[in-house]
């Protein structure tokens, strides 16, 4: 079979030279961005369409899924009263903080029973690292009192129940229930809150709100796990004061794409691959 240079009037391609292939190169980087930026004008301007904000929503949930495939709560548990303690003690801490010290907890009031009956001077004691000792020491007693009160001794697997436990509202209840129990929830904290806002998914900031308007984009099969995502990327890269926009794996869905800095190698180095301590 003749090759093309051997048949006569042939004219052979020419392989693009590397100034061609870059200019290429960058012509699509350009479109990208170029597309990026007016998808994020009319996601600001609201000119975005309800179906379109639910089908990107969704786009980014599973980029993220892609992103943090082992994304999980990240409290040290081994039955619901312990995730129900550790969550309430988690509030204005970190999760690593928390672990460190309900070993020593969860040893000296392994259930409900022991722990409303425990000494308060000596469960502040073990709670101190974790700041706000006194009132987490009350909200934790005042739970356990409760549970063996109204619920025999059991941690209650559902939503109604859980929230009339001292220190308990929807967000640790969704914890509980999510991680638990296998009964999906949304659990609104600081990092899902701020992240909601940033993709354009809500403007409120209500944790109430926010969880019903971004529930309701989502099957509830995906609640818990979508929590698990958006916190992860909160904790390692769309951080509160300085997001890493040129690293992030959702930017090009994100309306709040700038925030922090796009080039890849600054962004880079705000990444944290392990939980933020």
């Amino acid at each position: 079979m003749a090759r093309l240079r051997d048949v006569p009037g042939s004219v052979v391609p020419k392989s693009p030279t590397p100034a061609a292939r870059a200019d290429r190169s960058g012509g699509k980087t350009r479109q990208r961005v170029a597309g990026r930026r007016a998808g994020a004008a009319r996601q600001r301007s609201g000119a975005e369409t309800q179906l379109a904000r639910t089908r990107r929503a969704r786009r980014i949930n599973r980029e993220l899924a892609a992103t943090y495939p082992d994304a999980h709560c990240e409290l040290d548990f081994a039955n619901p009263f312990e995730l129900l303690v550790a969550t309430i003690c988690s509030a204005q801490t970190t999760d690593v903080r928390v672990n460190a010290v309900t070993p020593r907890l969860f040893a000296a009031y392994p259930d409900a029973e022991a722990l409303a009956a425990a000494d308060p001077d000596v469960v502040e004691q073990i709670l101190a690292p974790t700041g706000f000792f006194r009132a987490k020491t009350r909200s934790i007693i005042g739970m356990a009192a409760a549970v063996v009160q109204n619920f025999d001794g059991q941690v209650p697997g559902r939503l109604s129940d859980l929230v009339t436990l001292p220190g308990v509202g929807r967000k640790t209840a969704n914890v509980v229930l999510g991680n638990a129990f296998g009964v999906p929830g949304i659990t609104v904290d600081t990092h899902f809150g701020r992240l909601a806002r940033r993709f354009g998914w809500t403007d409120s900031t209500d944790p109430d709100e926010v969880e019903a308007q971004v529930g309701a984009m989502f099957p509830k099969s995906e609640w818990t796990m979508l929590s698990h995502r958006l916190i992860w990327h909160g904790r390692r890269r769309c951080h509160a004061k300085k997001p890493a926009c040129g690293a992030c794996p959702v930017a090009a869905w994100c309306p709040s794409y700038g925030e922090g800095p796009t080039d890849e190698a600054v962004a880079a180095k705000l990444v944290k691959d392990g939980p933020p301590r």
